[in-house]
């Protein structure tokens, strides 16, 4: 099982510098990836009082993308998107951004996609929310055909493409995971994708969810085996020996990839999200710290 890290995405004080230095760090610590989160626009409550999102305008957020490009050059982390909600996004644009990472990071970019939830940010981006599982499904399509061909005809839910084609290609496809909680999220994992991102721990729910992951996938012809698995653990479920005792379900649970999160921990410095990690580093977690498929 690779073990990596969520990006702690508004606790970092310091602009490009302490990204470097967590980046570098995390690396040395033993952690083999860097996983984060997505969210274009947040709502501000006082122009929609009854919002009850997880978070809002004063949420701070990365552009994902935009930050890989720069990870890449100062780190060797494999570099994921956990998720991009891609049904607010062009397609050929995403096909063109994700595909010069895959070239900058030499081959180290996983796009986790998803659908999203925030309405607020569909409606401000132009795009339909409630088509947006059929959406995404066109889309995971459209971007494997302009990574893998030189020209492509596409015609549906508003995106055209004739006989065109993004240049330079991708040196392999990019790896697509699923992220979600729903049925038809798992669904999705098991038809077309080459890995999932489950929201949950693992336990009976879990097993339920690969139930329906593993017969989406012998629906369609896919050996099972073959799905990654994405898990999460957070730092604030009993320190770094929890995070070692949760490690270790997640393994039992044949998770191929753990991403820890200091999150949400009080921590405002980026020492005391560095020393969270060295103090799981130093549970001997990383010891087994596995190269993860190569997907």
């Amino acid at each position: 099982m690779e073990i990596g890290v969520v990006l702690p995405q508004g606790e970092l004080h310091g602009g490009p510098r302490a990204l470097r230095d967590y980046a570098s760090a995390v690396q040395e610590l033993g952690f083999r990836h860097l996983l984060a989160y997505d969210h274009v626009l947040g709502a501000d409550p006082a122009g929609h009082p009854s919002w009850q999102g997880v978070y809002d305008v004063g949420d701070p957020f990365h552009e994902p993308l935009v930050l890989f490009g720069y990870l890449a050059a100062v780190c060797d982390l494999d570099l994921v998107t956990g998720v991009l909600v891609l049904p607010q996004r062009q397609t050929a644009l995403v096909a063109k951004q994700a595909a010069e990472i895959e070239l900058l990071s030499g081959g180290r970019l996983r796009l986790g996609v998803g659908i999203g939830w925030n309405a607020v940010e569909y409606e401000a981006l132009g795009r339909p929310m409630r088509s947006r599982g059929e959406r995404l499904d066109q889309q995971i399509a459209l971007l494997r055909a302009l990574w893998t061909h030189r020209s492509v005809n596409f015609d549906h839910n508003g995106e055209r493409i004739v006989a065109a084609g993004i240049n330079p290609l991708p040196s392999r496809p990019i790896p697509i995971w699923i992220g979600g909680a729903s049925p038809a999220a798992y669904r999705r994992a098991g038809r077309t994708g080459d890995g999932w991102m489950p929201r949950l721990q693992p336990g009976p729910e879990l097993t339920a969810a690969r139930v329906i992951v593993a017969e989406a996938a012998e629906a369609a012809g896919r050996p099972v085996e073959a799905i990654g698995m994405h898990g999460r653990v957070r730092y604030t479920d009993g320190g770094a020996a929890g995070v070692a005792a949760a490690a270790r379900r997640w393994r039992e649970a044949r998770a191929t990839h753990l991403a820890v999160s200091t999150l949400g921990a009080g921590f405002t410095s980026l020492d005391e999200h560095l020393e969270a990690l060295a103090a799981i580093a130093r549970t001997g977690l990383l010891d087994e710290n596995t190269e993860g498929p190569d997907r």
